[in-house]
């Protein structure tokens, strides 16, 4: 399996059945238990960035790229709190679904901006760079290089989730309790926190916030990493 397949293997599997699984549980309807637990434990994820954000204070007018944003979870809201948010995925139909999901909480609102496309081609200069529940599709030499990437679009602050390689969670993952389900068609990768600090560091970052995400389904390490202007 090559790098290039997995990022294939993503893009038509949240075109496909992965996206009618994925929006039922980025919603609010009724999931089965497995479902629930994943809705609650990014929700949670969310919430926690979200009141990082509002802890500094300075939302309004700050551009954020939030990259893979999904059907807007934290695009919206960060939209609603005055940001100037410009959201990609590399799904057509995510980006439909969050289009949707924003003009039902904004109206006809420009912002955020919406667009179809995948880490490596995204562009631009933002204040803050996020990017959650993302490299967990992607093995570790391709998740390095796609934070480089980012690292290039970020002015002031990067913001990244991975599901983190520890003992117990590479035993889940084997007996298959990590994202179960007949509907999983990506390959679920691990990362290893210290590389990714490594990887961050070596770019001129710094690590200011940690947490730490865990239900029964659903495990996501979160890192705020800022540098000076």
């Amino acid at each position: 399996m090559t790098v290039t397949d997995d990022k294939t293997i993503v893009r038509d599997y949240f075109n496909a059945t992965g996206f009618d699984r994925w929006r039922r549980i980025y919603g609010d309807g009724e999931v089965n238990k497995v479902q629930l637990d994943i809705r609650t434990g990014h929700q949670q994820t969310v919430d926690t960035l979200l009141g990082w954000l509002h802890e500094d204070g300075n939302l309004t007018g700050l551009t954020i790229c939030d990259a893979g944003c999904g059907v807007g979870s934290l695009s919206i809201p960060l939209a609603e709190a005055g940001a100037i948010v410009f959201a990609s995925d590399i799904s057509e139909k995510m980006v439909e679904e969050a289009k949707t999901r924003a003009e039902a909480s904004l109206g006809n609102s420009q912002n955020p901006t919406f667009a179809v496309q995948d880490l490596e081609s995204l562009s631009g200069r933002y204040h803050t760079v996020v990017c959650l529940d993302v490299l967990i599709h992607y093995p570790q030499d391709k998740a390095a290089d796609m934070i480089r990437h980012l690292s290039d679009l970020a002015e002031s602050r990067l913001i990244l989730s991975f599901a983190p390689k520890t003992l117990c969670y590479s035993l889940l993952k084997k007996v298959g309790e990590f994202f179960p389900g007949p509907s999983k068609t990506t390959r679920a990768y691990l990362h290893s926190e210290a590389e990714i600090v490594k990887i961050l560091e070596a770019l001129g970052w710094s690590i200011q916030r940690r947490a730490m995400t865990k239900t029964r389904f659903y495990f996501s390490r979160m890192l705020e990493a800022t540098k000076e202007n």
